[in-house]
């Protein structure tokens, strides 16, 4: 007999919390708040290690579904949510990486039409206001991916706001 192990629920947990950190640090102002500590580097690992982390949720869920077969609408909406949050994430760390490889390799690129692209790519993907503002709707979106899991697993009756959420997503149970 062959078995299955759902390593979903042990992979799921380190992206979420990882992420949501993230987040709080991206959004807060621990920069003014503790002025001496390297934020930069701080969200640029958690990030890092949230996104891979949350590639390697996202494959080992379609197993996770399979052997525990939830409510389907559920299971799809959670799963858009998850989708949601790796490309939010995924779009940040694209920014930091372009970053990242401008300051090290950027002088060694001769063409400066490449030059420019990252520069623009780097501009845009690196802005404050924007990065704050996908950083906070990944928050959203990951929080309620969570959310969603959590009913998955344990019901409704565990998270207090798990119904109206339910119900704002048209999610019947």
């Amino acid at each position: 007999m062959e078995y299955m192990y759902n390593i979903h629920p042990i992979l799921v947990h380190f992206p979420v919390a990882l992420l949501f950190v993230y987040s709080l640090i991206k959004i807060l102002p621990f920069k003014k708040w503790f002025p001496k500590i390297a934020w930069r580097d701080i969200e640029r690992a958690l990030l890092l290690i949230g996104v891979l982390g949350a590639f390697a949720a996202d494959a080992t869920g379609d197993l996770a579904e399979h052997i525990a077969r939830p409510n389907r609408a559920l299971v799809e909406m959670h799963s858009t949510f998850a989708g949601i949050s790796t490309f939010l994430y995924g779009f940040l760390l694209a920014g930091e990486i372009i970053s990242v490889f401008r300051v090290k390799y950027g002088s060694k690129i001769l063409d400066s039409r490449i030059q420019k692209i990252l520069a623009y790519a780097e501009q845009i993907l690196c802005d404050v206001f924007i990065s704050n503002s996908v950083a906070f709707l990944g928050l959203i979106a990951i929080s309620i991916t969570g959310l969603l899991g959590g009913v998955m697993v344990y019901g409704v009756s565990v998270d207090p706001i798990a119904g109206m959420v339910l119900s704002l997503l048209r999610i019947s149970i």
